[in-house]
């Protein structure tokens, strides 16, 4: 196995023809879960979507040596990355059950792994997915990545506005996930990073300006203050 499954090399993206990351090059590891940080704005989540293709963007994707960056979105999802996007997107007048069996890509989907990890999505199954509660339609997002076996998973801010209880609940979910594929997590919540991720990749301005052992950067009171905004022990990037 190569030691990275993905790697990113002067990803320059833009949305309607205006800038939002420069040149960002980082690499993910074949496994475990590296965490994208960085100050609200900086370019996270269009780094996520330009390495997706859904905002236009040069530069080289590779999916474990294969060159995925000038590939369509579903394409790149056909080669084995999955995405939880930042706002959940579940379709909102179909049932649970339904938004599980659209995401299906495998003639074996995961079923299982998805039930023993929601079991609260078994037993809402035939419930419309707009009626759920914010956490709820997270687990339906995260379940719909997870039925499929993928090569990486791109998950962006899955604890965004949740309950403490549910983060929890979520956190457990994607700690289980992070056995079983790589994944690259954009999360502002630094507890939930310091939980699950061992790397570290820090942007500011569009641009990459930390890449590292995440335990080492949450314990520098002087790092985390300069690109975070926070102190790593405790509380959110600003």
């Amino acid at each position: 196995m190569r030691g990275n499954i993905l790697e990113v090399s002067n990803l320059t993206a833009s949305i309607g023809g205006q800038q939002v990351t420069e040149n960002v090059t980082f690499a993910v590891p074949s496994t475990g879960v590296t965490a994208l940080l960085g100050r609200n704005g900086v370019g996270k989540t269009s780094s996520i979507r330009g390495i997706l293709g859904l905002i236009s963007r040069t530069g080289s994707v590779l999916l474990d040596g294969d060159e995925i960056g000038t590939l369509p979105t579903h394409r790149i999802v056909q080669r084995g990355v999955g995405y939880v996007p930042e706002d959940r997107e579940v379709f909102a007048k179909l049932t649970v059950a339904e938004n599980l069996r659209l995401a299906e890509r495998d003639s074996e989907p995961r079923r299982e792994l998805v039930a023993d990890l929601f079991p609260d999505l078994v037993a809402r199954a035939g419930q419309q997915a707009g009626t759920l509660s914010g956490g709820q339609q997270q687990m339906v997002s995260l379940a719909r990545a997870l039925l499929n076996t993928n090569r990486l998973l791109l998950v962006d801010e899955p604890t965004k506005g949740l309950a403490p209880k549910i983060v929890g609940e979520v956190t457990q979910a994607l700690a289980t996930a992070a056995e079983i594929v790589p994944m690259l997590l954009v999360e502002q919540n630094l507890q939930v990073v310091r939980r699950l991720a061992t790397n570290a990749i820090v942007l500011a301005g569009g641009r990459v300006v930390y890449t590292g052992d995440c335990a080492a950067l949450l314990d520098d009171p002087d790092l985390t203050r300069r690109y975070l905004g926070v102190s790593g022990e405790t509380g959110e990037a600003a």
